[in-house]
């Protein structure tokens, strides 16, 4: 299924997540929630936030964000806690 149809995905978020070659709900599942919200946040600091990490892992099990359990939401917002690390330090 394509991005701009998962619920919780509107045409700004799907823009973002096809801009980093995000395209279907596989695509977003192997890059996994909390790595694709990563790598946005690191990109659009000012415009993403807690919510679009609760719907893009809303959009993987097709469920309102809202909706989700609020342990799993507290476990998100942990794995998100600190700075994105990419590649190893020299």
């Amino acid at each position: 299924m394509d991005v701009e149809n998962l619920k919780n995905i509107g045409p700004k978020s799907a823009a973002w997540l096809r801009d980093m070659g995000i395209h279907t709900r596989d695509d977003l599942q192997e890059m996994g929630v909390v790595m694709t919200w990563k790598i946005l946040k690191h990109r659009r600091p000012e415009e993403v936030n807690l919510l679009l990490l609760y719907a893009l892992e809303g959009a993987l099990s097709d469920r309102h964000w809202n909706a989700l359990d609020p342990k799993r939401k507290t476990a998100l917002k942990q794995a998100v806690d600190g700075r994105l690390k990419v590649g190893a330090r020299v």
